[in-house]
């Protein structure tokens, strides 16, 4: 049996103390995912916390620079499962340097409004990143 991948992704939004925007991200690859919005991150390395990969991923696909927040719990240690071989940890960030800029990965970035909440849900997210848009928004509406 193979090791689980680790991926760590980061629900950027505008404010910690009273979000009220996510930036979303509109994948370029692979083909399946192309097209699909996402939340910004990428896999853990040898050696790599999962908060020093996640400020790493940021700076390389975004070229933004995050103070990050509460981790939006899955209720699974692993994270959310993305597939039968990766899960997902996802932290609230905000930006503390740099305009996000589609670096890496992506062709597009948006601002999308947690209050409407069907304006975050009409994006065609990827599948697995759908149900941590419901539990972040879920979340905002009724901070902890």
């Amino acid at each position: 049996m193979t090791a689980l991948i680790n991926v760590v992704g980061a629900a950027v939004v505008d404010s910690l103390e009273a979000p009220t925007r996510l930036l979303a991200a509109r994948r370029t690859a692979p083909p399946q995912f192309a097209g699909m919005w996402e939340f910004p991150g990428g896999k853990v390395e040898t050696g790599e916390t999962a908060e020093a990969a996640l400020h790493r991923e940021l700076a390389e696909e975004l070229g933004v620079h995050v103070n990050l927040g509460p981790e939006l719990e899955s209720g699974n240690t692993a994270g959310w499962t993305l597939n039968e071989r990766a899960a997902m940890r996802v932290w609230f960030a905000e930006l503390t340097a740099g305009e996000p800029q589609p670096l890496e990965d992506h062709d597009e970035l948006r601002w999308v409004s947690l209050a409407d909440h069907d304006q975050a849900l009409s994006l065609p997210w990827i599948p697995a990143d759908l149900p941590i848009v419901r539990a972040l928004l879920d979340r905002v509406a009724a901070p902890a």
